[in-house]
């Protein structure tokens, strides 16, 4: 099956919760995904992060052989240059846990490739803890670390969203 799927209408863009996303599934391509919408918009931006996982997670049920990809620079759109290269590597391990099959990303982003290589494990294994809900002490963690916890309670809405949730 040749789908594509978008979530913007000409005269908004669809909001994931009262928008079913079988609405927008289109035959047009191969790739299907979520728009993915800023972080920081707002307030809204952590419920369309996280309504983008969920999607991504059904995916596979609503349409079984479809490949999905996103434009994972989108999460961080908005945001401080410094901080963008945290948000997109941590959200790429979250789509990839829900099943995401390719991202649009940084190449020259050495972190975030090892991150998709598998080269780091532990911090894989950290994001998943966090998105599993555990209540992860920083006391024994490295600064690094502590950054993929923080980042992770951001992008699954546990901690408001602020240019400032690193230093918290």
């Amino acid at each position: 099956m040749e789908v594509h799927a978008v979530n913007v209408y000409a005269s908004h863009v669809g909001r994931w919760n009262d928008e079913r996303p079988r609405r927008t599934i289109t035959k047009r391509g191969q790739a299907s995904g979520p728009i993915i919408l800023p972080v920081s918009t707002a307030g809204e931006g952590q419920g369309y992060v996280k309504a983008a996982l969920e999607f991504i997670g059904i995916l596979p049920d609503i349409l079984p052989d479809i490949k999905s990809t996103v434009g994972l620079s989108n999460v961080s759109n908005g945001t401080p240059e410094e901080l963008r290269g945290i948000l997109n590597r941590t959200y790429m391990v979250m789509l990839g846990r829900h099943g995401q099959y390719s991202v649009i990303a940084d190449a020259l982003d050495k972190e975030l490739m090892s991150l998709n290589k598998g080269e780091t494990p532990q911090i894989v294994d950290l994001i998943y803890r966090v998105m599993d809900g555990e209540d992860v002490d920083l006391s024994p963690l490295s600064q690094k670390e502590r950054d993929y916890v923080k980042t992770t309670k951001v992008l699954t809405g546990e901690v408001l969203y602020s240019h400032a949730w690193l230093e918290v």
